[in-house]
């Protein structure tokens, strides 16, 4: 699973082949879940409501990066990395 960015203890990460809806996958600690790029919605697991404030701010502000690494994920090819939330 390529880890795209990392930030406060969070690795976010897509695996290739993916079922869909396009989403991406988040680890934290113990905790992990599975969001959907496009809404936000949570597709499996659960984080801290702290971290998924931070999760979901991240989304908002790299929606089309996002959708651009599902599509390259969907073709088998390299990830890019995307900018943490500072």
């Amino acid at each position: 699973m390529p880890e795209i960015s990392r930030f406060f203890g969070m690795a976010i990460a897509m695996f290739y082949n993916d079922h869909a809806p396009p989403h991406f996958h988040v680890t934290y600690g113990n905790r992990r879940a599975a969001i959907v790029i496009d809404t936000g919605e949570v597709l499996a697991g659960e984080l801290p409501p702290r971290a998924m404030k931070l999760v979901q701010e991240w989304r908002m502000l790299h929606l089309e990066a996002l959708r651009d690494d599902w599509a390259l994920a969907v073709d088998h090819k390299p990830l890019l990395r995307i900018e943490p939330l500072e």
